[in-house]
């Protein structure tokens, strides 16, 4: 093995550039906060489609089924896990309590560096009060 020295650097090189990443976090010294949400007060808040473990884990799985059968088969009523009924609608039904995109939505999203389309189609909440 003639070449063993230059094996061995480009490993070591290969090895740093591919965990760079890593060591540039730890360098930094502190992870990314984590989102600061603005919850809906107790007199506005009306009852969610799911918890709120199961919301913020899948709710973008709902929103993705309520749009399959809202649009392609036309049926507009969600009955969640407690027998409650509920209008398939982000606008009507979610925007009701979460009426602050930037306070709420961005919030996580921009945390977890997704950028959802949801907005393409629909109305994007501004104030903390949507008027119906």
């Amino acid at each position: 093995m003639y070449d063993s020295g230059k094996i061995i650097l480009g490993l070591i090189i290969f090895v740093g550039l591919f965990t760079s990443p890593i060591w540039y976090d730890l360098a930094s010294g502190k992870a990314a906060d984590k989102p600061n949400l603005v919850f809906p007060t107790k007199e506005d808040q009306k009852e969610c489609v799911n918890t709120a473990e199961y919301m913020r884990e899948f709710h973008m799985d709902l929103l993705n089924v309520w749009r399959d059968e809202v649009v392609r088969k036309g049926v507009r009523t969600y009955t969640s896990n407690t027998g409650k009924h509920f209008e398939m609608s982000l606008t009507k039904t979610c925007t009701g309590c979460h009426s602050n995109k930037a306070e709420f939505c961005d919030q996580c999203h921009n945390y977890l560096g997704v950028t959802p389309y949801c907005w393409n189609c629909h109305v994007e909440p501004h104030s903390a009060e949507i008027k119906r």
